[in-house]
């Protein structure tokens, strides 16, 4: 992996450089070590000042602020803060009352700091610190001295920001902090290693398909390598680990952290607190806020933390205290403190946009057997329905097609447009007008699948339908005629023409091709249509795209076929093989 630096031995010299001048309204770098102190820092009360190795950005200097730290002592990537480092930066910002440290519990960092803070004694100056073990993984309870610091960071520096901005004294700010250490539990896992600048490895090896668990900040070795599973499984594992060592019952409260360790999306994190919210409703904890956010990272590290918080009343009025930096703000305008509904357990749930686990076929019914020389509005269901899980099947293909020079995402908005489409068909009562058919199958995918698909496909079946005088019955010169209207439709919205590289590529030699032979009879009209636009995809090929992601690429799009082009030829396809009664098993 390359690292975007100039030289790897001034990399936190140039970070500190850029991040400094970028929020120079904040804060000033210490003229003689790499500290970062905040400007308007607190006075004539309890200083707190952070600190541990840089690369777990934000934290530690991303989390001085108001409210927060007022000074970060930042040593190398990964590496703790030199003693003098500790100490030009805590006596900087000493107030006269005395000085707070709170860092992660590794021995680099307690030796570091110890002495620091011996240099600080020396001088007069009172400190005490805290350090941060709330990594349940790292060391049983008997040894929790030995437990590493990890993103329970952030709930501690909250809390000891709080109580200095309060004007306790040394002793009271101390007191509060350590109960706030002690009421916070993190386990973490690690689904990909980092690399740190300037080195040609990774820091640990992680072959594919496993992941380790209970992993640090800095690439040590997690305490079990399993296999990679599901994020419920793996969420309701460390959930667990939390509860056996924290002392947590029904009716506590919790503030809740899903923490990226760096290469982490919020949509993992959002999927696994989903899981992490359930267990909490189920044990009957309320959830007094939640943070979705990469806080305490190891560069690009893949992989999450799970941190609860108990709260008490008064640990819940130091956190529920405003404060702010550039990455990290709580207090009125946050809405923190809103618990859930006593009846939330009870909530409907929302359907997802895509349920894998549903790709059961449905159970198509033909009104005979053999070839179809028209369509009741029971065989249009039916046809539909055949195409809905002929589409759902397809995703991987269809996903493969648009990743080549799209975003991806075609086949997963398909399937799901499709899937509520099959959703609706399978409630809808006996109907004897065949357009409504296909209105209410289109009207299902326009108002679900979102994108530019979802407007364009759901018109492929609404369209056409909508405002037809009811009809029972649908010979090969309706089908022809709906689908001219829908083209028209799907022209006009999206301005597409052929050549364009879209969906209209292969829909317009088709319903060239319906119009043409539909006097031919209904299954002769399909094949010729489903030849027509099997063309039109491989035409696409030849063509620049004009619309969508693949705009950008230009002359490099040319050689790959359009997905959206690709999905009209399998529902062409598959009105053709349910004609036919040629049933593909899907």
């Amino acid at each position: 992996m390359r690292k975007i630096i100039n030289s790897p031995d001034r990399v936190v010299e140039e970070m500190m450089e850029g991040y400094i001048s970028a929020y120079s309204r904040y804060y000033k770098k210490h003229p003689r070590v790499n500290g970062v102190l905040l400007k308007e820092h607190r006075k004539n009360k309890v200083a707190l000042v952070i600190g541990g190795g840089s690369g777990h950005e934000p934290m530690f200097s991303g989390f001085v602020g108001k409210g927060l730290a007022d000074a970060a002592a930042c040593g190398n990537i990964f590496a703790s803060p030199d003693p003098n480092t500790v100490y030009e930066t805590a006596k900087a910002v000493n107030q006269g009352k005395g000085v707070i440290f709170v860092y992660g519990c590794y021995a680099g960092d307690n030796l570091n700091f110890d002495m620091g803070e011996e240099f600080l004694n020396d001088e007069g100056i009172k400190t005490s610190h805290v350090r941060v073990w709330d990594d349940v993984a790292s060391a049983p309870k008997e040894r929790i001295e030995d437990r590493r610091g990890i993103a329970g960071d952030v709930f501690v520096i909250k809390t000891a920001g709080a109580a200095c901005d309060a004007g306790l004294g040394l002793e009271e700010v101390t007191r509060v902090t350590e109960k706030a250490r002690d009421n916070t539990k993190t386990v973490g896992v690690a689904t990909a290693p980092a690399q740190l600048p300037g080195i040609d490895k990774p820091i640990f090896e992680l072959p594919e398909g496993e992941i380790e668990y209970g992993m640090g900040l800095h690439g040590e070795r997690g305490v079990l390598r399993t296999e990679w599973q599901e994020a419920d499984v793996l969420a309701e594992k460390m959930y667990d680990q939390i509860m056996e060592d924290a002392d947590l019952k029904a009716g506590d409260e919790v503030c809740v952290l899903v923490n990226g360790l760096g290469s982490t999306t919020i949509t993992e994190l959002a999927i696994v607190f989903r899981k992490v919210r359930e267990l909490l409703v189920r044990d009957g904890i309320r959830i007094h806020d939640t943070d979705l956010n990469s806080y305490c990272t190891s560069q690009e590290m893949g992989g999450f933390s799970i941190t609860l918080f108990k709260l008490d009343e008064e640990l819940k009025k130091y956190y529920d205290m405003p404060c702010y930096c550039p990455f990290y703000a709580k207090g009125e305008l946050t809405g923190a403190g809103i618990a859930p509904d006593e009846d939330s357990s009870k909530e409907e749930e929302e359907e997802p946009e895509f349920d894998e686990t549903d790709v059961e076929a449905a159970r198509i019914v033909r009104s005979k057997e053999g070839e179809l020389k028209e369509l009741n509005a029971a065989d249009a269901r039916n046809m539909l329905l055949y195409i809905a899980d002929k589409i759902i099947a397809k995703k991987p293909y269809l996903t493969e097609i648009d990743s080549a020079i799209g975003d991806g995402d075609h086949g997963i908005g398909m399937a799901g447009g499709m899937q509520k489409a099959k959703r609706k068909l399978l409630s809808m009562e006996e109907d004897n007008n065949a357009y409504a058919v296909f209105e209410a199958a289109g009207k299902a995918m326009l108002l679900s699948m979102g994108g530019a698909s979802g407007v364009i496909f759901g018109s492929l079946y609404l369209a056409g339908a909508k405002g037809m005088e009811l009809k029972p019955v649908l010979t090969a010169e309706d089908l022809a005629q709906m689908e001219r209207k829908s083209l028209a439709a799907i022209q006009e919205r999206g301005k597409a023409a052929p050549g364009d590289k879209t969906m209209v590529d292969a829909l317009v030699p088709a319903v060239e091709a319906m119009e043409s032979s539909c006097a031919d009879g209904l299954l002769e009209m399909l094949k010729n249509a489903e030849a027509a636009a099997k063309q039109g995809v491989e035409d696409t090929k030849k063509y620049q795209a004009k619309f969508g992601r693949a705009k950008s690429l230009m002359e490099r799009a040319i050689g790959y076929q359009d997905a959206g082009a690709t999905s009209v030829w399998l529902i062409i396809q598959g009105m053709r093989e349910f004609v036919e009664d040629k049933l593909i098993d899907l």
